[in-house]
């Protein structure tokens, strides 16, 4: 009797793990003719314009859907860019740009080194930005003939305070020790200050002002070439992918109510593997990946962003992808305490460096070789009622197939119809009335 109870028990109680229904991506080439374009930004300022980062050190302009032939920034002359790993490499938008319009760059400088700086936009055009305005705020001396592993993304976080990512300098296998070293900035996330103090102040928050052995701009270690990371624009969370040695890939979660000071465990760790780890510490004062891949066929990861964009189907997971193979992965939680994982093969993409949006949510990934993709998903359905000659916005572009991804106006002569799916047309005549799911 005691058995047959706790079999039956077992059966009643044991939860079933809720099925998490991946997205099927689609990449569309919106934008071309840029010259190794390495990060994308908006500035928040209400005119939905998209910032694109050339490596040389320039910053671009798509405005109302065309390419500015004037760049916003040429600081060219001042950025070593000959390194594979080289060049002007982030930017981001000060939160209160629309009043103050300060924007940040991180750019490797003619002497090799890491330079975070500040410029601001000209008075009297906001498509220009004053060349002469820079204010230095941080430098951090990378390590002589390496020009690699060097990181180069800034981002503002929800706190206000600015957080840049630093490689571990180079070299295979971080021989200087420099991902768990904390008197070097290097293999580090890094967390500023920069409304305060001259050129910035530490937040008292930060994880390590108490601790002598530790810099105080350090908010977590343990890092190898975070090349791209950000932050879930609804939650706060902050999601961190990082450049693997010969093996591994990963991408580190960090919750928005952490208070900082995780080590990510490199060089004692690639991913969830040993590396090396002489004079390590035990496996439990580190933070592992939620996520990991093999390098077979891939070689080196883009961090991307968590979709909080205009396709109903996409919200709420997490994209990110390789720059060598160009597979993509979404992932998500998979409601019990767990992640779900789903590796895509999009057709038509290559060498996808960064990803950004605009301030209207369309989510663009940038390519090396020069194009801009908007990212949107096959499953995205739009039914309603027909409705009258016009432009209409629908909940994204129409492809020839019929199905709908993100961004862009339908426009419609008399008599005209257009089939999105087989259970809605639009005609002309009678009124719009759509809705938006999910196959």
């Amino acid at each position: 009797m005691y058995r047959l109870y706790t079999f039956f028990f077992l059966i009643v109680f044991v939860p079933l793990l809720a099925q998490v229904n991946h997205p099927t991506l689609v990449f569309e080439n919106k934008f071309t003719g840029f010259s190794e374009p390495v990060d994308i930004a908006n500035a928040g300022d209400g005119s939905n314009r998209i910032f694109i980062v050339e490596r040389a050190g320039f910053i671009k302009i798509i405005k109302n859907g065309v390419i500015l032939s004037t760049p916003f920034l040429d600081i060219d002359s001042i950025v070593r860019s000959n390194g594979q790993e080289q060049g002007l490499l982030g930017l981001a938008f000060h939160p209160n740009y629309n009043s103050n319009g300060y924007f940040y760059v991180n750019y490797i400088d003619e002497d090799g080194d890491t330079q975070i700086s500040r410029y601001n936009v000209s008075v009297g055009n906001d498509d220009v930005a004053d060349a002469t305005s820079e204010f230095p705020i941080l430098n951090v001396d990378q390590i002589d003939g390496e020009g690699n592993h060097n990181g180069g993304c800034i981002k503002f976080g929800p706190d206000g305070y600015l957080y840049i990512a630093m490689g571990d300098g180079g070299g295979g296998g971080d021989p200087d020790e420099n991902g768990q070293d904390g008197t070097t900035l290097l293999g580090k996330m890094l967390r500023i200050d920069i409304n305060s103090g001259n050129p910035y102040s530490i937040p008292s928050d930060n994880p390590f002002v108490d601790n002598a052995g530790v810099l105080n701009e350090i908010w977590a270690l343990g890092l190898r070439n975070p090349w791209r990371f950000s932050f879930d624009s609804e939650t706060g969370d902050m999601w961190i992918a990082d450049v693997g040695q010969g093996v591994w890939e990963e991408v580190n979660f960090q919750p928005a109510d952490s208070d900082g000071g995780e080590n990510y465990g490199w060089d004692c760790y690639e991913g969830n593997n040993t590396y090396e780890t002489t004079g390590c510490l035990g496996s439990g004062a580190y933070t592992f990946p939620i996520f990991d891949y093999n390098q077979s066929g891939s070689q080196s990861i883009t961090g991307g962003l968590v979709y909080r964009g205009n396709s109903t189907c996409l919200r709420g997971f997490y994209i990110c992808t390789d720059y060598i193979s160009e597979k993509v992965w979404t992932i998500a939680p998979d409601g019990s305490g767990g992640w779900s994982v789903q590796e895509h093969n999009p057709s038509g993409i290559n060498a996808i460096v960064a990803f950004g949006t605009s301030e209207s949510g369309d989510v663009y990934a940038v390519s090396l070789w020069g194009n801009i993709f908007q990212i949107g998903s096959e499953d995205d359905t739009v039914s309603g009622d027909p409705i009258v000659e016009g432009s209409y916005y629908t909940p994204g572009v129409l492809f020839s197939d019929g199905r709908i991804a993100t961004g862009d106006q339908i426009n419609l002569s008399a008599g005209e119809a257009v089939q999105l799916q087989s259970d809605f047309q639009i005609d002309p005549g009678g009124q719009l009335n759509t809705t938006v799911g999910c196959q």
